[in-house]
C-alpha cells in the first residue's frame, strides 16, 4: 500500500477552477477534494490567467504555481517537484506539457481528466447547424437525438479535433470519463482499451435536509455558463420556440436565466413583459435552484453529463431536458422530470410538472434515488483512489500493453518538443 504522505500530485489545469461558473470546474474540485481527503500533497498549476470566480485553492491546502506555455521554466519546476501523479485537466494540457512531464518525470503516472468528449460535442454541434439550415421544422429534433454510436463515430472520425483528443487519451496511462456512453463509444468505435478509461462521474454528498416545498417555490429556471456553446444554444431555443409555448398555457409564467460571463447578446434577450428574465451570474446556484419549481435544460447538443441537472436533483427541483441532457445520467433509474425531443412537448411537460404537485413530488423522489445510486462521493471517491494506486503499481505493464500510446508519444511529443522550443526561442528573441 502506498503511504498517503508519499504521494505527490501535480494538476495542470486548462483554467483555474471556478466551480460556481461551470460543471467542468466543479468536477475538478470534486477530484481535488478526494485527493486531499487521502492526505496527498497537491500542487495546482495553470498557464491561464486568474478568472473572476476562481476557487481559493490555497485555503484548501493546495499549492498554486502559475506556469507558462512553451517555456523551459516548467522543466525546472517539475523536476524539482518530482510528482508521483500528473493530472492533466483537458487534453490540450497534455498536448502542451505531456512531453515535458515524460522527459523529466518518466515514472509519474499520467492521468487525463476529460470533463466531456469534446470532439463528440463538436460533431453534434456541426450536425445541429446542418439540421437548422436544411429543415423547415426546427422545433422537433427526434431524428437528431436518435443518432447511433456508429453514426456519431463516422461524423467525428475525420475531424482534426477527434484525432488530437483520442491521441491524447492513448498517450495517457488513464483517462477519467464522466459518461458511460462516451466510454462505450471510445471502446467500441475508437478501439481504445477499456483498462485505459475510468468512470468518474460528478461526485456529491447526499443532501441531509428536506428540500424546499412545492408551495414555497415559484417560476421556471435555466442556468449555465454562457461561454459554453450548448448553454447559449439552449437559451436561444427557449427564447424563440419553447417559452412562447409555455406562456400560451401559463400567461403569467416567469423564466429566470442565470449564467456566468453573460454577454451583451444574452442580456439583449431580457424581456420582463414576456416573463423572460436574464439574471446574469448567480451568487449561489443551489439557492436559486432551490427556489425554482422547474429547471429547464433544452440542450440540442453537448456531451458529458450535466452539472445543472445534478444541481437540480440536489435541490429536489424536477427538470425537463432532452435526450442529450439526460444522456449517461440515469442508467436504469427513473428520470426526475421529463425527457423530450420537441419544443411543443418540452413546453407541455414543463407546464405539467409546474402545475401537478403529485407528479412534481414523484420527480423529486426519483432525484433522491438517482443521486444515491449513481453520484455519491463516498462511492466514487474511494474507487478513484483505488484505481490510481493500482495504476501506479502496474504502470510498467500498462505502458507496455499500450503500444499505440507509446508510438504516439514518440512521434507527437518529438514534434511538439521542437515546436515548443522554436516558439520559446522566437519569444526570447522578440523580447530582447
Amino acid at each position: 500500500m502506498i503511504e498517503p504522505h508519499a504521494t505527490k500530485v501535480l494538476v495542470i489545469g486548462y483554467v483555474w477552477p471556478e466551480p460556481r461558473s461551470s460543471a467542468a470546474s466543479g468536477h475538478v474540485m470534486q477530484i481535488l477534494e478526494v485527493l486531499l481527503q487521502q492526505g496527498w500533497d497537491i500542487t495546482f498549476s495553470s498557464p491561464a490567467g486568474f478568472g473572476e470566480q476562481r476557487a481559493d485553492l490555497t485555503a484548501m491546502g493546495i499549492h498554486e504555481v502559475p506556469i507558462e506555455l512553451n517555456n523551459s521554466s516548467f522543466d525546472a519546476f517539475i523536476s524539482e517537484l518530482a510528482p508521483d501523479i500528473v493530472l492533466f485537466d483537458q487534453f490540450m494540457m497534455e498536448e502542451q506539457f505531456g512531453w515535458r512531464v515524460e522527459k523529466h518525470c518518466p515514472d509519474a503516472l499520467r492521468v487525463l481528466e476529460s470533463c466531456d468528449l469534446q470532439s463528440l460535442r463538436h460533431g453534434r454541434h456541426q450536425r445541429l447547424k446542418v439540421r437548422l439550415k436544411g429543415s423547415e421544422d426546427n422545433n422537433d429534433f427526434s431524428d437528431l437525438f436518435a443518432q447511433a454510436a456508429r453514426e456519431e463515430f463516422e461524423y467525428m472520425a475525420d475531424t482534426d479535433l477527434a484525432k488530437r483528443e483520442i491521441a491524447s487519451f492513448y498517450r495517457c496511462d488513464l483517462t477519467l470519463m464522466v459518461s458511460e456512453v462516451e466510454i462505450e463509444l471510445l471502446v467500441e468505435q475508437f478501439r481504445i482499451a477499456r483498462n485505459l478509461l475510468h468512470w468518474c462521474p460528478l461526485m456529491v454528498d447526499l443532501p441531509t435536509g428536506a428540500p424546499a416545498a412545492y408551495e414555497d417555490r415559484a417560476h421556471f429556471l435555466h442556468i449555465g455558463n454562457f461561454r459554453h456553446a450548448p448553454n447559449w444554444d439552449a437559451v436561444l431555443w427557449l427564447k424563440t420556440a419553447i417559452w412562447p409555448l409555455v406562456r400560451e398555457q401559463l400567461p403569467g409564467a416567469q423564466l429566470h436565466i442565470y449564467g456566468a460571463y453573460t454577454p451583451p447578446k444574452a442580456t439583449a434577450l431580457h424581456n420582463p413583459a414576456q416573463g423572460f428574465h436574464v439574471m446574469n451570474w448567480a451568487e449561489d446556484a443551489l439557492q436559486v435552484m432551490s427556489s425554482a419549481r422547474v429547471c429547464m435544460a433544452p440542450l440540442r447538443f453537448g456531451a458529458g453529463i450535466k452539472g445543472k441537472i445534478v444541481d437540480a436533483m440536489l435541490c429536489g427541483t424536477p427538470n425537463v431536458t432532452t435526450p442529450v441532457g439526460a444522456e449517461a445520467m440515469h442508467g436504469d433509474e427513473a428520470w426526475p422530470g421529463a425527457v423530450t425531443c420537441s419544443a411543443r412537448e418540452f413546453a407541455n411537460q414543463a407546464v405539467q410538472l409546474h402545475n401537478d404537485k403529485t407528479r412534481w413530488l414523484d420527480a423529486q423522489t426519483h432525484a433522491h434515488t438517482l443521486l444515491a445510486r449513481r453520484y455519491q462521493k463516498s462511492v466514487h471517491g474511494p474507487a478513484l483512489i483505488q484505481r490510481l494506486v493500482e495504476c501506479q503499481r502496474d504502470l510498467a505493464n500498462i505502458r507496455r500493453d499500450n503500444f499505440t500510446g507509446s508510438m504516439l508519444r514518440h512521434h507527437q511529443h518529438k514534434s511538439t518538443q521542437y515546436m515548443a522550443q522554436w516558439i520559446e526561442v522566437k519569444n526570447r528573441t522578440h523580447t530582447t
